[in-house]
């Protein structure tokens, strides 16, 4: 039986719902196959590494692909028109069973409690949703930091942020966020950062913006501009670049994240959610690593390291 992987076909269904639209065009398995090639690699794949589609057939109503990438070969899916893939497969028993069993470890719905410890999955898919000025989600970013570096050849991790939009809004100035609307345009810049580039560079402009921007982001406007670009340059950004992204989609960007934390039940920064299910970690490098390792079906060599600075645990609060 499939092991369980959290997909974006999940997120696809979640989002997209049911609707109608205009049949596209349907490829066939050559150009299929040059597409998912184009996009693995183009938008999916670390700089420096590559990806190539051993296998393609038709399936069900769609293309089948054994992708090869990293040294291991995974069965993947591409919509018959080429507009949907989906990395990564879910076994609907295996799924089923492991959400009964978290609801019954919760007490109640398990898509708004918090459980201990994560389904299992070959690769550990991690969401820390913050609100880039909420104290306590900087404290988390700083603790998940020295753990994306050891696991992030190992396991998915991914900053995700709480904030919403008013519906039929353009204006990314009215972004509804605790701490204003400049929160939830450095929200949607860190977006526009992940969107455009890889999760190294990412660390480094939150690491610095965390560390010497969000003490001054209640002072004038000018001031943290003139921070959070000097942190993007150094992090090899091109801040006019990410400034286009805001302004064309950052809007898009807030209603997609506000969805995704809907879906899971989640209010408040920092919230972690591991293999899809609300996590209570304890809040020190090593709670995070430990919590991220248990769910893995079989851990990674990485998780028998121990992490500096994870003797006291940080303050448990959060922003609501």
């Amino acid at each position: 039986m499939k092991k369980i992987v959290i997909s974006t076909l999940l997120l696809a269904l979640v989002v997209t719902g049911c609707s109608k639209v205009e049949k596209k065009k349907e490829l066939n398995i050559d150009e299929a196959k040059a597409k998912a090639i184009s996009f693995i690699n183009d938008s999916l794949m670390q700089p420096g590494n590559t990806a190539e589609v051993k296998e393609i057939i038709e399936e069900d109503g769609l293309f089948k692909l054994k992708v090869s990438a990293n040294g291991q070969e995974i069965d993947s899916y591409l919509s018959k028109d080429g507009s949907k893939f989906f990395p990564q497969v879910m076994d609907v028993e295996e799924v089923t069973k492991q959400v009964e069993e978290a609801k019954k470890a919760q007490g109640g719905d398990a898509a708004t409690q918090t459980a201990s410890t994560a389904p299992k999955a070959d690769k550990a898919k991690v969401e820390l949703f913050v609100m880039a000025f909420c104290p306590y989600g900087v404290q988390a970013e700083e603790i998940m930091s020295p753990v994306y570096n050891l696991l992030k050849d190992k396991a998915d991790i991914n900053i995700r942020y709480i904030a919403s939009i008013a519906d039929g809004s353009s204006d990314i100035n009215d972004v509804k966020s605790l701490h204003g609307a400049i929160e939830g345009v450095e929200d949607a810049r860190q977006l526009c950062i992940t969107k455009n580039y890889n999760k190294d560079v990412f660390w480094k402009y939150v690491d610095e913006l965390n560390e010497k921007c969000y003490p001054i982001y209640r002072n004038s406007e000018d001031e943290y501009n003139t921070c959070w670009q000097a942190a993007a340059k150094n992090a090899g950004i091109d801040a006019k670049k990410i400034s286009a992204c805001i302004e064309d989609e950052g809007v898009n960007l807030i209603k997609a994240e506000d969805a995704v934390a809907k879906g899971y039940g989640v209010t408040g920064s920092p919230s972690l959610v591991i293999n899809g299910v609300k996590v209570n970690a304890t809040r020190t490098q090593e709670g995070f690593k430990q919590a991220i390792c248990d769910a893995f079906n079989t851990a990674p060599e990485e998780c028998a390291k121990t992490l500096e600075g994870s003797a006291a645990p940080a303050a448990s609060g959060g922003c609501n």
